[in-house]
Formats: C-alpha cells, structure tokens, sequence
C-alpha cells in the first residue's frame, strides 16, 4: 500500500497512483473510469486529496465495498493480463510480500495450527531459531513426561534425526536462522550448510561432498565451528573437497590443489599440490606467498580518521522512551555524518547509526548480527528512495539526516550486468560506444558510408542476421534448459563478413573484442576515453577478461568488479570538473575473490574513497576490516541476540573493545 500511494496530499486525478504516473493521458483516463464505482460506493470523489479521506475510505478504496473492485485488485488484475515485460517490471516494483490476515503467516489451516507437541503447534516450532530449536528437542528427549509408552516408541527415533540434523546447523554456524526461514532469502554459503545438514542427518558413509566456497556470509568465529562439521563428515568415512579462498580452510585441509597462476588464459594449470605446508614453500604459487607470510595485504600506516571515545556500556533512550543499556559508550565519528535513527527491522534494536562521509566504512558482525537488514534493508532503500527515486519500501526507521552532503547512492552488487549475451564489459562500461566511433572512423568505413550503428549488435546491417549479433543461437529444449550453438554463419564473430573487412590497427572490430582486456589497453591507448575505462578493468583484476566476453557468463564477483571499474573510469574522465559525492554500498565483495584480489579491490575502493566518495562495506574478511577507516560492528551474536551496535571506531579502536567476538579476531589480524 506505501508503495501504491506514497504521497497522500495529491487526489487519486493529481497523480496519488504511483503506478499511473508515468502512463499517457488516455491510459490514466481509462484506469480513472474504472475506479469510478469504488469511488462512488465510498462517496467521494478523484479531486480530493487522500489525507483528508478517512482511514476507512482509504481501506475501501484498496480492498473494494460491496462487489465492486478496489484499486489493490484492478493493479492486480492489469499485472496478471499484460503480456509486455517492461509493463510487469514496472507493476512488479509496486508488490511485495504480505502476511495473510487469515492463518497470520503460519501457513496452516485452523486444524493444522490445533495440533500440538510438547504444548507447541508446529508453526511456532517452526518460528524457533535452529539454536532454540535443538534446545526444544533436548527437553523434550529428556523430558519422561513428553510421550506415553505407546507415542514415545515412534516419537524417539524421529527426535533423534531431528537433533542430528539441527546439531549439524549450529555447529556449521547458522543457529540463528529460524527453521520456516524461506531457501531463496539464505546466502550461498547458508544454503549449502542447510543441504549439507541433510547428508549428515542421513549417516551415509563412502559419499563424495562437494562444496563451493561454503565460508560465504561467516565471520571468521563461524569458519572454524564450519571446519569442524567437515572433519565429522569426514570421520565418518566420507571424502570433502572444498572450493574456497578462506585461509583458515586452507591451513585445516589435509591436501591443497593451487590452481593457476594467473586467471583466464593465463590460468588453468596446477601449481602446486600438497600438504598447506608444502603449497605454501612452493615459489610458483602465489597462494603459496601469502600462506607463508611472503606476501599480504598491509595494514595502513595512516588512516583518514583520527576518533576519540573508547567503547564501554553506556545508557541509551529506546524509541519508547525507556532509558536502558542498550550497546556501547561508541567513539565519536568524525564529521561529516550521515544519520539513521530507530532501524527496526527484524532483529534491530533501533540503535543510532553514524556513518562518516568520505571515508572507507566497514560493517562487520557475527552471522545473522543484523548487518543485511540495517545496511540493505532499511539504509539503501532509504537512500535509494530519496536520492534516486527509487521505488523502494524500507524497513521501520524514524528518520534519516545528513542527505545534504550526498549527491548519489550506488549499491555495486553481484548482480549480471546483463541478461543477454550481446551485452559484455564494454558495452556496460560504455567503451563499446567509443570503439564503434573509432572504427567509423577509418579510411574504408569513410570510403563505404559507414557510421557508428554499423558496428552495433543491435542494429541490422553490420551484425550477423542468422544470430541476430549474438554469436551464438539458441535452440530450445522441450523440458530442458535452452542450448546455445556458435552461429555457423559468422563463427561466434557476432558481425558479418563486410563489417569485419573494415580493420584498425590490422584488428577487426571481432579481433579487438576477443582480446583480454591487458592486450587490448595498447592498441587503444591513443584514445583517452577509452583507455582510461580498460585501465580500470585491468586495476580491478580483469586484465584477463575478454572485452567482448557475454556478460551471461561473468561470475558475479567479475561483474561488480566491472560495475567498479565503470564508477572508477567515470571518475577519471571527468577532466577536473567536481565530481557528485557518491555513496557507494557493497555487501561481501571478497565473496569469490583469493587474496590477491582482494588487495586490488581494496587498491581501488580507496581510490574511489581519495575522489571524495564515501565506500560502505558489509564484510567479514579480516584484511578489509583492517584497511578500512571506521568499522561499525553489530552483535552480540545472531538472531534475537543481535540486532545491536556494539562498537565502533578504528580498526584498533573496535580491536581494544572488550567482550566483542569481532574485536578478538581483528586484534589478532592487526598483530599478525
């Protein structure tokens, strides 16, 4: 409903439908004439501004009155008969989940809720943190009175696989997510623990498990309790190989297999094989280096922040007015802030958040501290609502201060950069536009006509026809998922044989494409605009990457480095002129990344931090937390027991606070 009428001093016929705004007049007055029986039967009118409705005319405007259809329900109705996708792309930004007013989000019908065990309805069972849950089914194990004789010779056997299976969760470190927590909201890293939790339910022994950088979304308290799940697995007879960057996964594996040494065409070939103590001896292996201390990322001698204040208990007045202990005595920010007041989504506890501009902030916590819900889910929506006109509902807070000092709000995420595999790193990062002006440029593009559009994917005419300049073609499986071929017209080149006669630098414009983006910085580097966004790409550790490769086949780790390298080649080129201050939001960039590039992503977040840019980073890799400027970390622990700002300040700062899980291991990074 927020987002349905966000503003209600306009009429429903001065723009209050947020939907409606951007429809031609003809599509506004058809929509208006079909409200006009709901707005007779709450006899009012589409002149009068909606606030000075009353509550239950509003109501009865979204829900209907008396068989004829509200507003909720001809929106609905429009998404549901639309056969356009931009039309459902802009409904589908106007709904979002609510709880059903009937069973109030248990599910169940009034019989399923009735049943109960050990004095619990299996909803609320299922509302527990998997922590709270394994506690549940001890009492009720242990308990003599829990069954009768009969019930409890069925009950035991099924409480025992339900306890090994829980017992697996909370010791891979997800204890604090609730059991009916939906698959789809869980990271990849959570949702491989949940699979995993499966197998060691079912006791299988002589099974392979394979794990795809299962550290995903853990703080490093989590990593070893994760570890130790594992060496169960394989106690029990089984064989765990892990893809991972993590160094503590690293140094606990009996066997490594480094892979490289170098990414791309440059890579594929085993470096170096062995105990962690041999890899890490080994010279080829630039994982080697940094097992053995050779290379790493160094802590900054000098920060941009100079904080006072040290972290203790302090009284703090709740949204209701109650003074209570609530988090710590937190350091000062330095100014300029932004400010955000009563967060209460989920776990949050409504604690102040102090952001300092123009610096490198981290946000660290425990798993399932609140981080997603405080930075993501109320923070970005917020600012992207208010700076970008976003359509976007945040969670409960009471207000936000300090947009003055913002221009801009970008939330860099591991997102594709494209669906189509026409679009590719030039394209996003606009190169592509420039490359197509250059070949338009040469003597036979001259002498032919040529322009700009004929060396485009999307235009006809200078693109192979039998793809339609995809380079490949897809041919659709009944029941399967689409295959796609190389076009055997133009060879994957994308182009037909015309175009590719027009050649600068001996490259057509196919060669120049299937280039790594390394190769392609010196054929190019007599065009600034240009070369200053390769540059960028090869900074951001992409140097190895194709310029042309299909965006559908980037990791997401490569497509927010190149989102990056866009922001980072923009900046560049600015030739002078006062950027906008940006704020740039990323959450778990190092997911994907070995420790090398890391220390090139944090070479080019401090470089957007140097333009004048504020960079807010949710991460729990120790060599981020120590580079940045200001650290904000929430806990105590996970669930209901987080939700809290418990320290903040520099790196030695948040190091120094007692009693805090993220300090502890922060101190141990800044002395290594």
């Amino acid at each position: 409903r927020e987002l349905v009428l966000p503003d209600l001093s306009k009429s429903i016929e001065g723009g209050a439908v947020a939907p409606w705004r951007t429809l031609s007049a003809v599509g506004v007055k058809k929509r208006l004439a079909a409200l006009k029986p709901i707005l007779k039967a709450i006899k009012t009118d589409a002149e009068k501004p909606l606030k000075e409705w009353t509550s239950n005319a509003v109501d009865r405007l979204f829900t209907g009155s008396n068989g004829t259809q509200g507003l909720l329900e001809l929106l609905e109705e429009e998404y549901a008969a639309t056969k356009r996708e931009d039309t459902r792309d802009r409904l589908a930004e106007y709904r979002g989940s609510v709880t059903c007013s009937e069973c109030e989000g248990a599910r169940l019908r009034p019989e399923g809720r009735s049943c109960r065990v050990g004095g619990k309805p299996i909803h609320e069972v299922g509302a527990l943190a998997v922590d709270d849950a394994l506690g549940w089914f001890n009492q009720l194990a242990d308990s003599p009175d829990s069954f009768d004789a009969d019930r409890s010779l069925i009950a035991k056997p099924l409480i025992r696989e339900i306890r090994r299976r829980l017992e697996f969760l909370s010791h891979s470190g997800v204890g604090y997510l609730t059991l009916d927590r939906a698959a789809n909201t869980l990271s990849g890293g959570e949702l491989q623990r949940v699979r995993l939790a499966t197998g060691v339910g079912s006791g299988l022994v002589g099974v392979m498990y394979l794990l795809d950088e299962p550290s995903i979304g853990l703080h490093p308290s989590d990593n070893d309790r994760l570890i130790s799940a594992m060496r169960d697995l394989q106690r029990q007879g089984n064989t765990v190989i892990v893809v991972e960057h993590d160094e503590a996964m690293m140094r606990a594996a009996d066997w490594l297999l480094d892979i490289g040494p170098d990414a791309g065409e440059r890579g594929g070939h085993i470096v170096a094989e062995g105990t962690p103590d041999a890899v890490a001896s080994n010279e080829n292996s630039i994982t080697g280096k940094y097992l053995a201390g050779e290379l790493r990322i160094e802590t900054p001698k000098k920060r941009r922040v100079k904080a006072k204040g040290e972290n203790g208990k302090r009284k703090a007045e709740s949204s209701e007015g109650h003074s209570e202990t609530v988090s710590s005595s937190l350091p000062t920010p330095p100014s300029p802030l932004l400010t955000l007041t009563g967060a209460k989504l989920h776990n949050l506890q409504g604690d102040l958040l102090r952001i300092p501009l123009g610096k490198l902030v981290c946000v660290t916590g425990v798993s399932g501290s609140g981080k997603t819900s405080l930075i993501v889910g109320t923070l970005a929506r917020a600012l992207a609502r208010e700076l970008n006109g976003a359509v976007a509902k945040p969670g409960p807070y009471d207000k936000i201060t300090g947009l003055g000092r913002v221009d801009r709000f970008v939330e860099v995420d591991q997102s594709p950069i494209g669906r189509s595999p026409r679009s590719n790193a030039a394209t996003y990062t606009g190169v592509f536009d420039e490359i197509r002006k250059l070949y338009a440029k040469t003597k036979l593009s001259r002498q032919r006509g040529y322009k700009s559009g004929r060396f485009s994917f999307n235009v006809a005419g200078g693109r192979c026809e039998e793809c339609q300049g995809q380079g490949q073609r897809k041919i659709e499986m009944n029941f399967l998922p689409d295959l796609y071929v190389t076009c055997e017209a133009c060879s994957g080149s994308r182009f037909n044989r015309q175009t590719l006669a027009v050649k600068y630098k001996g490259l057509s414009i196919a060669d120049l494409l299937a280039l790594p983006i390394d190769q392609a910085i010196q054929p190019l580097a007599e065009v600034p605009s240009i070369h200053t966004v390769l540059e960028a790409l090869s900074a951001v550790g992409l140097g190895y990457l194709p310029l042309g490769q299909a965006s559908t086949t980037l990791s997401g780790g490569e497509a927010q480095r190149v989102k990056l390298a866009a922001e980072l080649g923009a900046k560049k080129s600015r030739n002078g002129a006062k950027p906008p201050h940006t704020l740039y939001l990323l959450d778990e960039p190092t997911t994907g990344l070995h420790a090398d590039d890391v220390r090139r992503l944090l070479g080019v977040l401090n470089q957007l931090v140097d333009a004048g840019n504020t960079v807010l980073v949710i991460e729990h890799h120790l060599d981020v937390m120590r580079s940045a400027d200001w650290i904000i970390d929430l806990g105590p622990g996970g669930g209901d027991a987080g939700g809290q700002i418990v320290a903040t300040g520099t790196p030695e700062q948040v190091a120094a606070c007692k009693g805090g899980v993220t300090g502890e291991w922060l101190a141990g990074a800044l002395n290594e």
